[in-house]
């Protein structure tokens, strides 16, 4: 692999093709979703659907980024990788059950990150066309304005997101939810967790939580976090990056309340 490129000009490029590529990759989807008597549904696990077009998306993602950034390491949900100095992070559809219903709430998420820093954020969903992007240092946009995180500083005015996975104890959400319910915030599950973080950086969820995740799944919205000015855990400490970990993204004003709450620590509770 070739030298990690760190100059502003090589992220600049980066962010350009990462949203033309994921604009490339949602009208794929679109297509794809609109299709609905061609969907193959199978799954990998409980509750955790796959259909051919999430390999068809990744296969035209991947081909894209490596044809244009050789040197660049790549990882996608569905076909793996490496996770190296200078990397592409990429679900190719976050929100797959959604999809497989005709739910229009999933998106495609590309995220770059260099010596395991994220650094650019795509997340685009092709039916609502929100496109919402990201590159560290330059603030975070939905189809050109400027995102910013919610200002509630009161968890009983709060509404917030709390994702469910598998791969914990059915028990452990439950009691979260719970918790969270008794200090006094109303909460959803939409089904996608980077839509989910990209919700919080535009204000329009003020918080979300999520007991284990994947780095595909959060990346590129962690990037639109920082830039908004909002909280977030230490997702990617120990091998986060490539294992997973639990997560937490809130508006300021709620974050040491929202923390208490949910039970997931400030640095990480893997």
């Amino acid at each position: 692999m070739g030298r990690t490129m760190t100059d502003s000009s090589g992220l600049a490029r980066r962010h350009l093709a990462a949203a033309a590529i994921a604009r490339q990759a949602g009208d794929l989807m679109r297509r794809l979703f609109l299709d609905r008597d061609a969907i193959q549904l199978s799954f990998k696990g409980p509750q955790d659907y796959l259909t051919q077009a999430d390999a068809a998306v990744e296969r035209l993602v991947r081909g894209r980024l490596e044809e244009a950034f050789p040197e660049d390491q790549f990882y996608g949900e569905e076909t793996g990788g490496a996770f190296g100095q200078s990397v592409w992070v990429v679900d190719p559809i976050d929100g797959t059950a959604n999809f497989a219903r005709a739910i229009p709430h999933f998106c495609v998420s590309i995220a770059y990150a260099q010596a395991h820093v994220p650094m650019i954020g795509v997340i685009y969903n092709p039916i609502t066309e929100e496109f919402f992007e990201a590159r560290r240092g330059h603030g975070a946009h939905l189809n050109g304005r400027r995102m910013k995180c919610s200002d509630v500083s009161d968890l009983k005015r709060a509404q917030v997101e709390l994702g469910w996975s598998p791969r914990r104890p059915a028990a452990a959400y439950v009691a979260m939810m719970k918790r969270v319910l008794d200090a006094g915030a109303s909460f959803r599950r939409g089904g996608s967790g980077a839509l989910g973080v990209a919700y919080v950086a535009d204000g329009r969820s003020d918080a979300y939580a999520e007991l284990h995740i994947n780095s595909w799944d959060c990346l590129a919205g962690l990037v639109m976090i920082e830039e908004t000015g909002g909280f977030a855990n230490d997702f990617l400490a120990g091998d986060g990056m490539a294992k997973g970990n639990p997560l937490l993204v809130a508006a300021p004003g709620i974050a040491e309340a929202f923390v208490a709450a949910t039970g997931i620590d400030a640095k990480v509770n893997a």
